[in-house]
């Protein structure tokens, strides 16, 4: 019976016994809930497959997030940013139990999928998303860009300003043109020592 069937008719799907549902019917489910909740309905998702004995119908509730290094204003830190703000994936067997406990969870507002049938990701889809979120080394986010006056922090070259000629984000650096003795001279600075004029 297929999921458009089962959901359309919950007496049908009522009458499934546990033997047709197996390990090869998981798949991956994206609901939408409200934005900055994500972590608030994973949890009570996790609770109600508790409390409803849904272990063996939901397997795993995820919030993709990625870190990310923010330097602002000659400070960094680690940051946790949601990928998909305002969604979360659940890895389930779709029955009419199952998508009855995530569909009436608080906050939840719905899964993503045409009409009323939940849509699974792909599994190159769902690859896609967990490699994004075990990636090594974070994003480095950082609030200055090319031609912007910028004070330099440390070294012999401190309290000076120049503009930013060029920025590499995978090593962090910046490349500022300072005026010394009446020429433009590049100095490569880490991005913590450089802040915004």
């Amino acid at each position: 019976m297929d999921n458009k069937k089962m959901l359309d008719d919950p007496d049908n799907l009522l009458d499934l016994d546990d033997e047709t549902t197996g390990a090869d019917e998981r798949a991956w489910y994206v609901i939408h809930c409200y934005s900055g909740y994500e972590n608030k309905v994973r949890h009570s998702i996790e609770q109600r497959i508790e409390t409803m004995g849904m272990q063996d119908h939901i397997f795993d509730v995820v919030v993709p997030t990625e870190e990310e290094i923010e330097i602002k204003e000659g400070k960094r830190r680690t940051v946790e940013r949601r990928v998909f703000p305002g969604y979360l994936l659940v890895q389930m067997i779709l029955t009419e139990e199952s998508w009855y406990v995530v569909r009436n969870t608080p906050g939840v507002t719905g899964f993503v999928g045409m009409g009323d049938v939940p849509t699974p990701l792909r599994p190159d889809e769902v690859a896609k998303i967990m490699n994004r979120m075990e990636a090594e080394a974070p994003k480095v986010k950082f609030d200055f860009q090319i031609g912007e006056k910028v004070r330099i922090g440390t070294g012999p070259f401190v309290d000076f300003i120049g503009s930013v000629s060029d920025i590499d984000a995978e090593r962090a650096k910046v490349r500022v043109m300072v005026s010394f003795f009446g020429r433009e001279t590049p100095v490569e600075l880490d991005f913590l020592h450089v802040q915004k004029v």
